[in-house]
């Protein structure tokens, strides 16, 4: 049981970085709401939720495969701090995001599909982050998945929902202070897991 709390608030922690840092995705569900309403800011923000499931399945496999060569699984976690620590690094110096819009039929779902579907950060968070975790979860049990999956997935849906709510109430949202300081404290999280995840690799690298 001490194991599944810590899987939840490591999904709760990515899915909101992911899910309020600026991005392809994150952008395109603020020009939809702007552009037509909150409903097709929401359909974007669903995306992953088709998207990733392919993602998800393929890494988590490869990586279970690779999970008896401790050498592999240290250079993986190496990469994984590497990633974390960078989309740390851009939510501390993030500025806010500006948006221009122009009025097209809405397709909003088809394009959140397709910007999530050719947006690198998915394959890199779960082939160096998502998948080691998953694994991890593994040992304690299927609960402790579960907890990482659907806290990580909840809170990435969830919170672009909430960008889309505020966006439709006030257009100057993603530019204001508060939205600014969440980020970079969402950063600063990341900062953490990123050294956690150096030390895992060189744990397995024999290292330390």
């Amino acid at each position: 049981m001490d194991g599944e709390p810590s899987f939840l608030i490591s999904g709760i922690i990515f899915g909101l970085s992911a899910g309020i840092s600026p991005g392809p995705l994150l952008i395109l569900v603020i020009s939809e709401t702007l552009q037509y309403n909150m409903k097709e800011g929401i359909k974007v923000a669903c995306a992953p939720l088709i998207t990733d499931m392919p993602i998800v399945l393929a890494t988590t496999i490869i990586f279970s495969r690779l999970s008896h060569f401790e050498s592999i699984v240290g250079l993986i976690s190496l990469c994984g701090a590497l990633f974390i620590g960078y989309l740390g690094y851009e939510s501390i110096t993030a500025k806010g995001i500006e948006i221009t819009t122009q009025v097209e039929e809405s397709q909003s779902l088809k394009r959140g599909i397709i910007t999530n579907f050719l947006n690198p950060h998915p394959y890199l968070f779960w082939c160096a982050v998502g998948a080691p975790t998953v694994i991890k979860a593994l040992a304690f049990n299927l609960l402790s998945v579960l907890l990482f999956i659907v806290g990580f997935y909840v809170c990435i849906v969830g919170s672009k929902i909430i960008v889309a709510a505020m966006v439709e109430r006030s257009h100057f949202f993603m530019k204001s202070t508060i939205y600014i300081y969440m980020v970079r404290f969402l950063g600063l999280l990341l900062l953490i897991f990123s050294v956690l995840f150096l030390i895992d690799g060189l744990t397995f690298l024999g290292v330390l």
